[in-house]
């Protein structure tokens, strides 16, 4: 099986504006914004879609959420707010079969958000 486009941007393969990594995930800019702040926080280890992780995932979803917020306060933003998103599935917007949390911030968001 070929490697998703997020797999291939963790391993350096392809070039991508890095806010934040360590051993268990990379953060990077979105490369079609939908706020001030977009940034997509993509786990090294290769889960297509939250759905589909398991009882062995779950210390790495919780580095994930943990790693959103010091990624917020690194950017100043965790003060004024953030979203986090993750997509699952076609019907809900997911574009990469790799599962990914969206960091929106630097603009009022909207609620209900679809």
């Amino acid at each position: 099986m070929s490697s998703t486009l997020f797999e291939k941007i963790c391993a350096g393969e392809i070039p991508a504006d890095i806010v934040y990594q360590d051993d268990q995930c990379v953060c990077f800019r979105d490369i079609g914004p939908q706020a001030p702040t977009h940034l997509l926080l993509v786990p090294r280890k290769p889960i297509p879609r939250l759905s589909l992780a398991d009882e062995g995932d779950a210390a790495l979803l919780g580095h994930m959420m943990l790693a959103a917020g010091k990624i917020a306060r690194s950017l100043g933003i965790d003060e004024s707010g953030f979203r986090l998103v993750i997509n699952n599935g076609p019907d809900a917007g997911e574009a990469v079969p790799h599962l990914h949390m969206h960091i929106l911030a630097g603009r009022k968001l909207e609620w209900p958000p679809g």
